[in-house]
């Protein structure tokens, strides 16, 4: 093969293989892992002990008598915090590659309407959450 470029020695099915060889170990590789996963999970399933106690039947296993229902109401107000957070990091990713193409020569004025209209929309949005009251702890 000596004399032919490297992509045509590499696309011959009969040297380097075919094109999919690469997606059929990775195939594979998936295969092996989902495999692995369900045998482990078959194992733990016959080999684990299946005695079954008044203590382990109870809510609490620590050691502690149970007083009261062993539900317990939490509240978790955080949660809103971290999808702003979510959303304004996503904002930043789309802020970095702008501001690259923005600091090139011929992307002036249209880049930076557009920008701001996207940054408007999550401002309009944080003043809607804000107005709700969505954002106070209490």
């Amino acid at each position: 093969m000596e004399g032919q470029p490297a992509a045509a020695v590499a696309a011959d099915p009969a040297v380097g293989g075919g094109y999919f060889d690469a997606y059929a170990a990775m195939g594979l590789l998936a295969v092996v892992g989902v495999l692995f996963v369900a045998v482990a999970f078959t194992a733990n399933r016959l080999l684990r002990p299946v005695v079954y106690s008044p203590e382990k039947l109870l809510a609490y296993e620590c050691g502690v008598d149970p007083v009261g229902e062993d539900w317990a109401h939490t509240q978790v107000r955080y949660y809103v915090y971290a999808f702003l957070y979510v959303i304004f990091a996503v904002d930043a990713i789309y802020l970095f590659p702008w501001a690259t193409v923005f600091a090139t020569a011929g992307y002036g004025a249209g880049t930076l309407v557009e920008m701001f209209v996207f940054i408007g929309f999550l401002a309009v949005g944080l003043l809607y959450a804000w107005k709700k009251g969505v954002l106070e702890w209490t």
